[in-house]
């Protein structure tokens, strides 16, 4: 078999593996890399050279940002403000949080805005009266419309840009984007805010937990431990206040505490103390010594200070978190951090409108700088890093060299200017746009388009027309996977919470997807002419 031929062949494995769902994504990429070297497609350097790819590192990088938003309460405070605006009516709801979605996406990733946003919506469905499975897929999609805004708002706009520059085109500017995203961003809304109450369901969700409100965490410590101590005193910016259970085996054992003391390690505040068996609190800040109590597994200890040293205080082997302090902390809004890392989201921003440094070069510069300025440690930053998604463009970049290299997009695009001709470049967008949404509902919207790419590469330069609204219509024919919960980890992020069921994507789905593939024909060609 040929060249061409084998990377048909590894390219029709991967989609079946990619469907299945039975082989995790990260074994799919990496097997595709090691596939294309074991049949002579390409060089062991060249089927690994995805992992040293700029635009690896630059989405990489772009994760570690989105962690140091979420976890210094950026996203927290942003979520209140959606609280303070939504009122009880679905129609404005689904308006203001799918507005917030999409500006939330367009700069910390659709994901980050989904999980931001998610507990959110659950909270103001109910307070409205509402099933949350009337809120949840809207809030997924205008998300995704949310990523069309700008260069970072998705990974499949940075590939697309690459790829058009490659191709003897340019690289699209970061705000670029929103030219055919605004409009998009707008018609999204409408669709869901106005066909969401007919075309969803009402479905009783599973059981929804994500970090605690610290209001209503607060309301539970001053019942519980008969501390009084209002909210702004146990939860800031700079303290914060943890639940602890002593361990069995503990050091602490046999130690006898009080209200007042500190502890030995982290000098933090020891607020209240209470027996393990619930009897009720044993003493509180003003009970004096008569409340003191000899420690015993299982007892609880409500202890106060800083965030950092909390953190430090949860992790010893002496006393195990009810709920982990950077849980806690994510829902303090504008907490510790938030002012320096909006600053460097900031710079990196102009870094990335400006053109001054390459894109991959200004986000490892913040993420270096979040790191310098301690807003995220190390272990954070390295845990933000959805590997998974890193280690699939990784290996599915080597695909899409291997389809040029080879001459396999050659043949794609000959064979499709067989069927459709060359008079009508619409009807050749037209097409790779529905093999793109087909794909794209299947597996991952950034594989798509990376195994796309090339055949439009290929296609624009056999009708010698530019190759720019070939590649904006593929951005926005890979943001409509909009049909199964699988399309896109956001869309499975509500399923769960929402009660939904795989079948119940389509219905708001489908008209969606008529809308972006009508944008993605006939309006990019009007503002990024052939």
């Amino acid at each position: 078999m040929d060249p061409a031929g084998w990377t048909f062949l590894i390219l029709a494995l991967a989609i079946v593996a990619f469907m299945s769902g039975r082989v995790p994504l990260a074994v799919v990429s990496i097997g595709v890399a090691l596939a294309l070297w074991a049949t002579g497609v390409l060089t062991l350097a060249q089927a690994l050279s995805g992992f040293g790819d700029p635009t690896v590192l630059f989405i990489a990088s772009l994760f570690v940002v989105s962690e140091s938003l979420d976890a210094t309460g950026v996203t927290a405070w942003l979520g209140q403000q959606v609280v303070a605006r939504a009122g009880r009516g679905r129609l404005r709801l689904t308006v203001v949080i799918g507005t917030m979605a999409a500006v939330l996406a367009a700069f910390i990733s659709i994901n980050g805005a989904v999980a931001a946003l998610l507990p959110v919506a659950v909270v103001v469905a109910v307070r409205a009266g509402l099933v949350p499975s009337k809120m949840l897929i809207p809030l997924a999609f205008a998300a995704s419309a949310g990523s069309l805004l700008t260069l970072t708002g998705t990974p499949v706009n940075i590939v697309v840009s690459e790829a058009a520059a490659a191709a003897g085109g340019r690289e699209f500017g970061f705000f670029e984007f929103a030219l055919v995203g605004i409009p998009l961003v707008i018609l999204t809304v409408l669709t869901v805010a106005l066909g969401g109450d007919r075309l969803l369901p009402a479905r009783s969700p599973e059981h929804f937990g994500d970090a605690p409100d610290p209001s209503e965490l607060a309301q539970s410590l001053r019942d519980s431990y008969a501390v009084d101590l209002d909210t702004g005193i146990l939860f800031s910016a700079r303290d914060g206040v943890a639940e602890v259970l002593v361990a069995p085996r503990s050091r602490l054992i046999g130690r006898t505490v009080s209200a007042g003391m500190t502890t030995r390690d982290e000098n933090l505040v020891i607020l209240a103390v209470r027996r393990g068996d619930d009897e009720g609190p044993n003493t509180s800040r003003g009970a004096g010594v008569s409340g003191s109590l000899t420690l015993q597994a299982g007892d609880a200890v409500l202890v106060q200070g800083p965030w950092a040293a909390l953190t430090r205080y949860t992790q010893s082997p002496d006393v195990i978190a009810v709920t982990p302090p950077q849980t806690i902390q994510r829902g303090v809004p504008l907490g510790r951090g938030a002012k320096r890392a909006l600053v460097i989201l900031g710079v990196m921003v102009v870094l990335l409108a400006t053109g001054v440094v390459p894109p991959a070069v200004a986000s490892l510069l913040a993420a270096g700088a979040l790191v310098l300025t301690r807003v995220l440690t190390i272990p954070q930053s390295y845990r933000a890093i959805s590997w998974t998604t890193v280690i699939l463009i990784a290996g599915m970049v080597p695909l899409s060299s291997a389809f040029i290299a080879t001459g396999a997009a050659a043949r794609v695009a000959d064979a499709v200017l067989g069927v459709i001709g060359r008079a009508s470049p619409q009807l050749a967008l037209l097409v790779l746009c529905l093999l793109t949404m087909v794909l794209g509902q299947f597996i991952s919207n950034v594989a798509t388009v990376l195994i796309v790419t090339p055949i439009a590469v290929a296609i624009s330069q056999s009708l010698e027309l530019s190759i720019l609204p070939f590649m904006m219509a593929l951005t926005v024919a890979g943001a409509a996977s909009f049909l199964t919960p699988i399309a896109t980890p956001a869309n499975l992020m509500v399923l769960q919470p929402g009660g939904y069921r795989f079948g119940d994507y389509w219905r708001l789905g489908t008209p969606l997807m008529l809308i972006y593939l009508v944008v993605a024909v006939l309006y990019v060609p009007l503002v990024w002419p052939f």
